[in-house]
């Protein structure tokens, strides 16, 4: 298996694990008294810690199908040689902007995150140059 399919996966299974996370959280709530249809899709009625797995959940759902349609592009053209050096290190930075989402919202964090999200833009519009340029 190659780096650029491992690091698809691995995205996946991120967002599999922080959807686990927040169904256990929400759980927890609703054990505790919280009615279970009564929670805000954007988690804007949870705690600090549930407002902030919310978002790093959703950010992976936001930008995990534009590394699966990358991902589909450099297999159809035969072209993993331009995605294969930078997957693991794209995985890397989604990984860590969600961590660090979870665990803090101070202003080093939140550039620390910012950081890492601009890294994975300019991931995925290198990867879309090379494998349009040929």
């Amino acid at each position: 298996m190659n780096n650029t399919i491992q690091a698809l996966l691995g995205f996946s299974a991120w967002f599999v694990l922080l959807s686990l996370v927040m169904a256990v959280y929400r759980t927890v709530l609703v054990n505790q008294g919280r009615a279970a249809n009564a929670f805000a899709p954007n988690g804007s009625d949870l705690p600090p810690f549930g407002q902030r797995l919310t978002r790093a959940r959703d950010n992976c759902f936001e930008t995990l199908p534009i590394f699966a349609a990358i991902a589909l592009a450099a297999s159809v053209l035969g072209r993993f040689d331009v995605t294969n050096p930078l997957a693991l290190w794209l995985l890397a930075a989604r990984i860590g902007q969600s961590a660090v989402h979870l665990v803090s919202t101070s202003v080093p964090a939140v550039l620390l995150r910012a950081g890492l999200f601009f890294a994975q833009l300019f991931v995925y519009a290198w990867w879309i140059w090379r494998l349009l340029a040929g």
